[in-house]
């Protein structure tokens, strides 16, 4: 924790100056200016964590086969889309040389094993290419004085007026720098500059377009906002409708073999590689066959055109995954498949051209396909079993291992999509971990470390790499750290685009490792702001904020909050819908008896609980959580000692006998979860036991059962019987319609990728 604390230190004396007086356009002093890479000090003392953690964990582990842990339940069309909706600066001198130092390092992510088992998708070797030099461009730099309102929005296209793209690929990546100078304002928190660069050619170019697309998508993923989800997909669509108009266009320009190649491509797309996962990949030619054949290709402009038009597909898909419904879920897999129509006609025309393919296709293109192949595979690969049912119809097998490659392909190459890939890596490990960080921590804690080094190298101080970069030191038990990466975050972004949401998005995660460390009091400073500010879900803030004040003996004015929650209840999304739900259930429960059951709840750890957080909390923390839990125990047992003296002492038989199975059975979930995370793995199991015992007596929160045996599984892959776990954890799979039911089936991705086989 030195490192953190040193850390900490440092900031308090960080004068952040990121935003310069626009009107000057001075950028390369911008950077200059910098006094420290923020996101390069917590790498730094992240790494340092994680090498103390690794010193300190035992080199031996408690072993056996859990036989004590009874498990007695085993007995018991294409072009329409499905939506509901309608850069970097110029620099000179140090700055610019630092970049193209930046631009010709590889990324460190390839491992091993990626080499052995995938051959990246190259048709052959690379013709010798200089790297794109970001210079000798002035507009961002004199038009910034007078920036577009925050609102992102294309309402001025006219599709009929929109003419074919008949730039070679040497023209097209020149005429291409304009973005890759927009996304970099954008990764290094100039989001207006960026929206500015993106707006110029907007109307008329189809990547241009997708820039405002893009940054509307991270708007509405940060916010959870149906307001800023309905925003995103409309600009998306709107895009999606320029690729469409503009491939029209050329297509009915275009004349002898390249448009037969064009639709034989367009309607034998489904033919897919089951084995690999990619599309089928016709015999690729060879210089000699151009020559001597005049073997044509779809020309460029319609390459890269469809290859936007994947991208939004890909990216409404997501959005709508994240709606958590049926009909959301459905809106998925149409707009996925339809992505994967338009990406696979490309990697096809790619592979066709062989190694002559630099001639025929620009670099932005292929990164697209990178790009856009490697994240499909990554959000089908990651989702249960349930919801694949519904989204996917694919005719292959979504393959992990191959996302990763081609996303870690991407990034090498620094293009424009590049920080997309590492948003998308980042992603994907660090919300996996934090679902079950018990399987999984050791497995992606250093990758998520890796992606973070090699984005660092390009975007040393940007808001998002931050906000992971927070995540990922919780995963490495720093919290310190990680309430100090979102602090960084929150200060970076002030007085830009993105400047309420970043704080948001923070300002929640700091909330959560406050309660992690018992820091309750500033905990619900924070989540009283958050419910103020109506971010999310106000129900949920005043729970929390109720929750933490409760911990800090303020009784009376926790009391109050829950009194708010039923009333603000009324969440669309389904997950904040059955949190919502779970949370009003709480408070009921505790008003029916007048709240004098209280001191039996512990509402704030069982939050803790739910979230698997005590994972990522230190053992002096975990212990002091122990300490009470088992102080509310001792209140339930002094309470039934009290009732069971009077029915000593009266005939009472209208009265039934104490009845806290719900309230011992959470408490010892939670202790049973506590002693997990301390990796007492064995002293789990008499807690476990009673659970067990008594699962037909726990009936209000139904929520217990299914995840004791959970822990269960936890408990017998800690006592290394891994074969006992999947069974464990199959029979929780078996309890359907409770609170946080979604969690639980995270058990399927295990299953379908073979962690337990």
């Amino acid at each position: 924790m030195e490192q953190a604390h040193e850390l900490e230190q440092n900031a308090a004396t960080l004068k952040i100056s990121h935003h310069p007086d626009d009107s000057t356009g001075s950028e390369t002093s911008e950077d200059e200016r910098s006094p420290a890479a923020e996101l390069g000090l917590v790498i730094a003392a992240l790494q340092n964590t994680v090498k103390e953690y690794e010193v300190k964990q035992p080199l031996t582990v408690q072993t056996g086969n859990a036989e004590d842990l009874r498990c007695d339940a085993l007995s018991s069309s294409d072009d329409e889309l499905a939506s509901a909706t309608p850069d970097t600066s110029v620099r000179s001198g140090p700055a610019q040389n630092e970049e193209q130092k930046i631009n010709a390092e590889p990324a460190p992510c390839e491992t091993a094993d990626t080499q052995n088992t995938f051959t990246p998708p190259t048709p052959g070797l690379p013709p010798t290419r200089g790297i794109m030099e970001l210079a000798g461009h002035g507009e961002d730099l004199t038009e910034m004085e007078n920036y577009s309102a925050n609102l992102i929005a294309l309402n001025t296209i006219d599709f009929k007026e929109v003419t074919p793209n008949t730039l070679s690929p040497r023209e097209q990546e020149r005429a291409d720098e304009p973005v890759l100078r927009a996304i970099h304002h954008l990764f290094n928190n100039r989001f207006m500059k960026a929206k500015r660069l993106f707006e110029t050619e907007a109307h008329r170019d189809p990547l241009h377009a997708l820039g405002l697309g893009s940054m509307a998508f991270l708007k509405a993923v940060m916010t959870t906002n149906e307001q800023a989800t309905t925003n995103a997909i409309e600009v998306l669509t709107t895009t999606y409708g320029l690729t469409t108009a503009q491939i029209d266009a050329a297509t009915k320009k275009s004349v002898g073999d390249s448009v037969v190649q064009y639709f034989t491509s367009y309607y034998n797309y489904i033919k897919y590689a089951r084995g690999t996962g990619l599309p089928a990949s016709p015999k690729p030619a060879s210089q000699k066959d151009v020559e001597q054949h005049k073997i044509s290709f779809v020309p460029n402009g319609i390459l890269r055109a469809h290859v936007a038009k994947a991208e939004c597909c890909l990216q409404i898909a997501i959005l709508q995954l994240l709606q958590e419904n049926v009909m959301g879920y459905i809106k998925c897999g149409i707009n996925l498949r339809r992505a994967y129509t338009s990406y696979s006609l490309v990697w096809q025309e790619y592979k066709r051209m062989g190694q002559v393919y630099n001639d025929f296709i620009d670099r932005e293109t292929i990164s697209g396909i990178q790009f856009g192949i490697g994240a499909v595979h990554l959000v089908l690969s990651s989702l249960p079993q349930k919801i694949l049912r519904v989204v996917s119809a694919f005719g292959w097998k979504a393959d992990k291992h191959l996302g990763f490659a081609l996303l870690k392909l991407c990034l090498e190459e620094k293009r424009i999509r590049s920080p997309m890939a590492s948003l998308m890596l980042l992603a994907y490990y660090t919300v996996l971990t934090s679902i079950c960080p018990q399987i999984l921590g050791n497995e992606y804690t250093q990758p998520a470390i890796e992606t973070l080094l090699d984005a660092q190298r390009t975007y040393p101080n940007s808001a998002f790499f931050l906000y992971f970069a927070g995540r990922t030191s919780r995963l490495a038990r720093n919290l310190a750290l990680s309430t100090q990466s979102f602090l960084y975050a929150i200060e970076i972004s002030k007085n830009e685009w993105a400047e309420v949401e970043v704080l948001h998005l923070c300002s929640y995660e700091m909330g959560l490792n406050y309660m992690m460390q018992h820091e309750w009091e500033e905990a619900a400073k924070v989540f009283d702001m958050l419910y103020k500010e109506r971010y999310w879900s106000p129900a949920i803030f005043r729970y929390l904020y109720g929750i933490c004040l409760d911990m800090t003996g303020q009784r009376t004015d926790a009391i109050l909050a829950y009194a708010d929650v039923p009333q603000l209840v009324g969440a669309k999304n389904a997950s904040t819908a059955m949190m919502e739900q779970y949370m009003l259930r709480k408070v009921t429960l505790l008003e029916a008896s007048g709240f004098q059951d209280i001191d039996m709840t512990l509402c704030a750890l069982e939050y803790l609980c739910l979230g698997n957080s005590f994972e990522f909390m230190d053992n002096g923390l975990l212990g002091q959580s122990l300490e009470l839990v088992d102080r509310a125990l001792d209140c339930i047992m002094e309470a039934e000692k009290q009732e069971y003296s009077i029915r000593t002492r009266e005939l009472l038989p209208d009265t039934p006998p104490p009845q806290y199975f719900d309230q011992r059975g959470a408490l010892l979930l939670i202790k049973a979860s506590l002693l997990n995370a301390m990796g007492r793995f064995r002293d789990t199991i008499i807690h476990l036991n009673w659970i067990i015992d008594h699962k037909e007596r726990i009936t209000v929160d139904k929520w217990i059962v299914p995840f004791a045996f959970w822990e269960a599984g936890v408990t017998s892959w800690g006592l290394e019987n891994k074969a006992r776990s999947r069974m464990f954890w199959e029979t929780a799979l078996k309890y359907t319609k409770y609170d946080f039911e979604y969690r639980l089936a995270v058990v399927r991705f295990f299953k379908q990728n073979k962690y337990l086989d």
